[in-house]
């Protein structure tokens, strides 16, 4: 069987991508020369590869096989072809991070427009989810998470602020009208945001002061989603709905404006900062090596 090594890289990023308008941007080509690749290789094969509907794409049990056997083979041909950037002054090429909302709010705007502007021919995308996922499966190159979500096979390098806060605020108008808390278990009798991670678990808050260490279930009315629906859940609380916890570097600049109260800071407890994570076990890709050489330099240069 002869095959067209462009149609199982499209093949492989249209599974990924789940759809050929995604996949079309990622690789710059139209939808339907996408769809003829695919159903060329399906025909070299002999197997439907991908299941299609009008609303989503989805690998058939075949097409789930192929993935597997082929996604490393597809990464070993990128890696030898970025092999040549070595001899670059400059690299190139696609970053593709996975990372989770709140590493798009407190972690990534101090470093990210800083390395666009010192490696101009690196592109770099982002992929926020709060899941930890496979970032090879996924097309990814390295990911940020927190410690103790990192597998113990993955290269783990600081990134960003060491030490980090959950802070909680509400505004003034609210505080006035409830009251403000001193005491965490004093929240009871407030109302609380809720956010809930994606496997379903209701976050819990935890506190502590003088050795005393405090942790409640909050209540209230509103309950969101880890990740970019927080910001529904500070924008309900700037209204003068409730009380919010969340980043203290994602609230700061509410605390900042007057926006928002911090409530009951002497309690904010502190936690690690993240890490940007990658697999040990390949070569490191030309961009991906570039950003790590830069976050450490630059952690350097701010000690």
């Amino acid at each position: 069987m002869n095959f067209d090594l462009n149609d199982l890289n499209v093949f492989a990023v249209v599974a990924r991508r789940g759809g050929f308008r995604d996949a079309a941007r990622e690789l710059n080509k139209s939808p339907s020369g996408l769809s003829d690749a695919v159903r060329r290789l399906e025909t070299t094969m002999g197997v439907r590869l991908l299941n299609r509907t009008t609303r989503s794409v989805s690998p058939t049990e075949a097409g789930r096989d192929l993935l597997v056997r082929l996604a490393p083979a597809l990464q070993e041909i990128e890696l030898a072809a970025d092999s040549v950037n070595a001899h670059r002054e400059q690299p190139m090429g696609t970053l593709r991070l996975n990372v989770p909302v709140s590493a798009t709010r407190t972690v990534l705007p101090a470093i990210l427009p800083h390395f666009l502007s010192a490696y101009p021919d690196i592109k770099v995308e982002i992929v926020a989810e709060e899941s930890f996922v496979d970032i090879l499966a996924t097309g990814c190159d390295a990911g940020i998470r927190y410690e103790e979500r990192l597998a113990q096979d993955m290269i783990a390098v600081p990134i960003g602020p060491r030490i980090q806060r959950f802070a909680l605020g509400a505004a003034a108008a609210y505080l006035d009208r409830r009251g403000t808390p001193d005491h965490p278990s004093q929240l009871l009798q407030h109302a609380c945001f809720q956010g809930r991670f994606p496997s379903g678990t209701l976050f819990s808050w935890d506190f502590e002061h003088n050795g005393e260490h405090v942790r409640i279930e909050p209540k209230g009315p509103l309950t969101v989603q880890a990740g970019a629906a927080m910001e529904l859940a500070v924008d309900t609380a700037i209204a003068g709905v409730g009380i919010v916890a969340l980043f203290e570097d994602w609230l700061r600049p509410h605390f900042i404006s007057g926006a928002l109260v911090p409530v009951l800071e002497p309690w904010w407890t502190s936690f690690s900062g993240p890490f940007l994570y990658y697999p040990g076990r390949r070569l490191v890709p030309a961009p991906l090596r570039a950003f790590i050489d830069f976050i450490k330099t630059s952690r350097r240069e701010t000690r």
